[in-house]
Order: structure tokens, then C-alpha cells, then sequence
């Protein structure tokens, strides 16, 4: 085993942090934050535009697939990534993933229909993915658990910039340019971090001998793909009961249990069975991926809400959003800074989780007639509940593995909170779309549906404005009830969620950034080294 590193990055074993080396990890988070600020800004750039878009290239109904398609190849392809970076070192592949991230994005922008937009977003994806598991893994080469949540502020300080800027630009961008410049400035932006990758971020680059478990990817992407499809068209393009939904429910299910089998005989797994014998590991993703069902798969939501029922324009719905971002962002540096004081997590995703469910219970009640504070304080408790939990499952997950299983321990747990978002945002689609076209075949006339489209519900905000105003008392009802029905479904997933917290075991927080292995599927292995309570560093 050789390595091509100038200098181990790592922070010795109960060795506290010097102003020098407190520096030089602010360096190497910039990298990392510049390619996180990717990712983030993506998924809130486009949420205050989606409405124009679905429009633009014709068919509100498939309005979801736009976030899905980016959401899927993102999730399918996070344990890829993380492999890969055990394998061969993580610098490289970060940088590749933003040269993806960023192809995808110019193709976006470029997109002529609803398809291609849909296909290209797939590709921005697949680079999103690993600028999600490269960014959070080299923070767990460089940093101890014990002192990773003060760190770990400084991303939730990036989310909740690029959660402020990203509708505030989408909006803005959709109003008085065009809706493809929301995917063209990802371009100088990739540019700069791509500079700043290549100049500043050293880390450990080991190279292997390896087997890339290519059975094990096809068969996890593939049974991932159909029951997406299953969530997405049953109860709108096909019955629940239809032959379609059932003999793609049964391909599914049967490709997820080969690739289960495939698993347990591979060499090298891009999912180790044996992860799923540590208990804080398993508890942890099974949290993030109903937490992520909640959170994206209704969220996404709130942009439509505030356009078509509330009557924003594009950029004010942006700056609408801020009460929620704000929520986020005060959790966020909260519990990172108390993870590094106390070295406990658990509380954090209790109190965050059943948080979550009280705002969706709350967003369940937003109408046409809510005011729009009503709709801000339930939107604050939302972002606040959101920053308690999204972080700390991440350091739980990293602090109990050994670390040459740090890329694909990270690039699993993300894999089940991103993949809990893309079967959210499939099946709240579909909820959405069947209860709208429900409320519209009830009430309004041939004549109205035509206005609108027709089955595939092109209009935009600002087409719904013009409609006559007994036309527009209908359509606004229509999309607040199909909203009110969403924010409710998500609800009981959100109390899910909750119960599923109280599962994790808390394992004191190490104070070193390297777990020595024991054995794969290790028992929540305990700390090598004691501690004592963390120092003040300045942060």
C-alpha cells in the first residue's frame, strides 16, 4: 500500500487543537464547504422555480420527477462514491464529482422539454452525490467526533447561506431572467471551488487492490428505480391494483433481496451486511431515511403554496422561505457546538424528530386565508426541528466505525436519508397530483380544465391569476387542499421517525479523527481513548 499524500492530515490521538492547526482545517473546510454550497444551493434554487418550469416545458404533474430524477442517481450512486474514496483516496473523486455536477448543469439549462430536463438533472445528480459523501468523509479523516460538531457548524452555517440565497436567486433569476440561469451559475461557481479543491485539500490518498462490487450497484439501482416508479405512478398513471404496480412492486422487491444475497458473497460490498450488526449504525439510517421521506418529500411543496394559494411572485416566495432557513440555521450551530461541549447526541434527533411532526401537523392547516406569519411560524418550527437532526446523525454514524469503513459507513447512512427523500417526493407527488385532479374534476367545468391544461395541469402562478375569478376561487382550493392532504400524509411518517430515535445507542464521542478496526459489523466498538471535557478553540 503506497500513498500519494504530502502529509497526513489527521489529528493525533488526544491531541488538542493549536491555533495553527485550528487554521489549517478552516482551509480544508473551505474546500469542502465550496462543494457542499453546490449541492445545497441546487436543491433550493430550483424549489422557488419549479412551478415556472413545470410550466414552461408543460406538465405540473411532473413536477416531482424533476426533484426525484436529481434525487435517485444522487442516492443510487453514494455508496459509488464512497468506495471509491476508501479505495483509491477522496480528493480525486471529489473533484470528479464536480466536473459532473457541473456538465449537469449546463445541460440543464439547456434542456428543450420536460424529459431532457429530467434526464440532465439525473446527471447533476450523480455528481451531487459525491460532493454530499466527499465532503462529509473527509471531515471524518480530519476531525475527531468529539470536536466534528463545532466544525460541523460551519456546514450548517454554508446550508443555511445556500438555503437563503438559493430561493432568494431562484426566484429572482425565474422573474427577471430566465429559469435556466438557476443551473447556469453553477458553472463559475464549480469553476472557483474546483480552483480552491486542486490548491488547498491534502488528505490521505491510499491506492488498494480492489473489486468493485458492480452486481451488487445494478441490482440495489435497479430495485431503487422500480419501486420509485411504483410510488410515482400508482393512484395517478395506474391503479394501485393494476397488473403494471403489481408485477413492478414484485421485480422490485425481488431485485432488493438478490442484491441483499449478492451482498453477503461479495469481496468487496458497496453495502457490508455486516454494518447492520451495529446498532447505532442501523438506528441512525433507518432515521435518516424516514426523516428524509418527511423532510424532502413534503418541502418541496412549500414554494407551490406560496406561489398558487398565497399569490407570491417568484422572488418573494424566496424571501418567504427565510422563517424556516432561519429555524435550520440556529439548530444547526446549536447542537454542533453542544455535541463538542457534551459529547451527546441522541437528545438532538428526539426533540428534533417530534418537532418535525408537530410542523407538519401545522402545515396540514395553511389555507387560502392563513396569513402569511401563521404560515411563517409554522415554517420556523419546521427549520427548527430539521437543524437538530440532519448533522448529529452523521457524527453518530461516523464515531462507531473503524475508520477504513468511514467513506462507506457515511456514503450508506446519507444513502438511506437521500433515498428516504426520493421515495417521499415520489409518493407526496403522487399524493398531490390525485387529490388535485380529484378537487378539480368535482368542481370546476370542462371549460375551466381546459384553461388549465387539460389532465396534465400545466398552469403556472401567473396563468392562475388571470383565470375568471370564480375559475380562480376553485384552482386555489384545489392545489390547497392537494397541499393541506401532503403536509398531513407526512405527518405520522415524521412521528415514525420520532420512535425510531429512541432506538440509537449514544456511544461517548472519541477524541481522535482514526477508530482502529476490530471486525466489520463491529457492535458499536467503544472508545480506544478516554477523554475529558473539550477546551474552547475559537470557534
Amino acid at each position: 500500500m503506497t500513498s500519494d499524500a504530502p502529509r497526513n492530515t489527521a489529528i493525533p490521538v488526544d491531541h488538542e487543537i493549536t491555533p495553527e492547526e485550528h487554521r489549517r482545517i478552516l482551509v480544508i473546510l473551505l474546500a469542502l464547504m465550496l462543494g457542499m454550497f453546490l449541492a445545497a444551493l441546487d436543491q433550493t434554487i430550483v424549489a422557488t422555480a419549479l412551478p415556472t418550469i413545470a410550466a414552461d416545458l408543460h406538465g405540473l404533474n411532473h413536477l416531482s420527477w424533476v426533484v426525484t430524477a436529481y434525487l435517485i442517481t444522487s442516492t443510487i450512486s453514494l455508496p459509488l462514491w464512497g468506495k471509491f474514496g476508501d479505495l483509491w483516496g477522496r480528493k480525486g473523486f471529489f473533484q470528479l464529482s464536480v466536473v459532473i455536477f457541473l456538465l449537469g448543469s449546463a445541460l440543464s439549462g439547456l434542456s428543450q422539454n420536460m424529459l431532457e430536463l429530467i434526464v440532465f438533472r439525473a446527471i447533476q445528480g450523480l455528481g451531487a452525490g459525491g460532493l454530499m459523501v466527499g465532503s462529509q468523509a473527509i471531515i471524518g479523516d480530519v476531525i475527531p467526533p468529539r470536536q466534528r460538531g463545532r466544525y460541523m457548524g460551519y456546514f450548517g452555517a454554508v446550508f443555511g447561506l445556500s438555503s437563503v440565497l438559493g430561493p432568494l436567486a431562484g426566484g429572482w433569476l425565474t422573474q427577471h431572467a430566465s429559469w435556466r440561469w438557476i443551473f447556469y451559475i453553477n458553472v463559475p461557481i464549480g469553476a472557483v471551488a474546483l480552483v480552491v479543491i486542486a490548491a488547498v485539500l491534502h488528505v490521505p490518498a491510499h491506492r488498494l487492490s480492489h473489486r468493485i462490487d458492480w452486481w451488487g450497484t445494478s441490482l440495489l439501482s435497479a430495485g431503487v428505480i422500480g419501486l420509485i416508479l411504483v410510488t410515482t405512478w400508482g393512484g395517478s398513471q395506474y391503479a394501485w391494483h393494476s397488473a403494471t404496480i403489481v408485477w413492478l412492486s414484485v421485480a422490485s422487491v425481488m431485485l432488493l433481496l438478490a442484491f441483499v444475497y449478492v451482498e453477503t458473497k461479495a469481496a468487496e460490498p458497496i453495502v457490508p451486511m455486516g454494518l447492520f450488526r451495529n446498532r447505532t449504525f442501523s438506528a441512525a439510517s433507518a432515521v435518516g431515511f424516514v426523516i428524509g421521506f418527511t423532510m424532502f418529500g413534503s418541502i418541496v411543496y412549500l414554494p407551490l403554496y406560496l406561489q398558487v394559494v398565497h399569490g407570491s411572485s417568484p422572488t418573494r416566495s424566496g424571501l418567504e422561505l427565510l422563517p424556516m432557513v432561519t429555524g435550520m440555521l440556529i439548530t444547526f450551530i446549536i447542537s454542533g457546538r453542544l455535541v463538542s461541549r457534551t459529547g451527546r447526541y441522541k437528545v438532538f434527533p428526539i426533540v428534533g424528530t417530534a418537532i418535525v411532526a408537530i410542523g407538519m401537523v401545522a402545515l396540514s392547516h395553511l389555507g387560502p386565508t392563513s396569513a402569511f406569519s401563521t404560515a411563517a411560524l409554522y415554517m420556523f418550527v419546521i427549520g427548527f426541528g430539521m437543524g437538530l437532526v440532519m448533522q448529529v446523525l452523521v457524527v453518530a454514524v461516523q464515531n462507531s466505525v473503524p475508520h477504513e469503513q468511514l467513506g462507506t459507513a457515511t456514503a450508506t447512512a446519507t444513502f438511506f436519508r437521500s433515498i428516504g427523500g426520493a421515495f417521499g417526493v415520489a409518493l407526496f407527488g403522487s399524493v398531490f397530483n390525485s387529490r388535485l385532479l380529484e378537487q378539480l374534476h368535482a368542481h370546476a367545468t370542462a371549460q375551466q380544465l381546459a384553461m388549465l391544461g387539460g389532465g396534465s395541469i400545466s398552469a403556472n402562478p401567473a396563468q392562475i391569476d388571470q383565470l375568471p375569478p370564480a375559475a380562480h376561487v376553485i384552482v386555489i382550493d384545489a392545489f390547497s387542499s392537494a397541499l393541506q392532504r401532503v403536509f398531513l400524509v407526512a405527518a405520522p411518517v415524521a412521528v415514525l421517525a420520532f420512535a425510531l430515535t429512541w432506538l440509537m445507542k449514544e456511544i461517548p464521542l472519541r477524541t481522535h479523527a482514526h477508530l482502529p478496526s476490530t471486525g466489520v459489523g463491529d457492535d458499536d466498538p467503544e472508545p480506544v481513548a478516554a477523554f475529558d471535557a473539550p477546551g474552547e478553540f475559537g470557534l
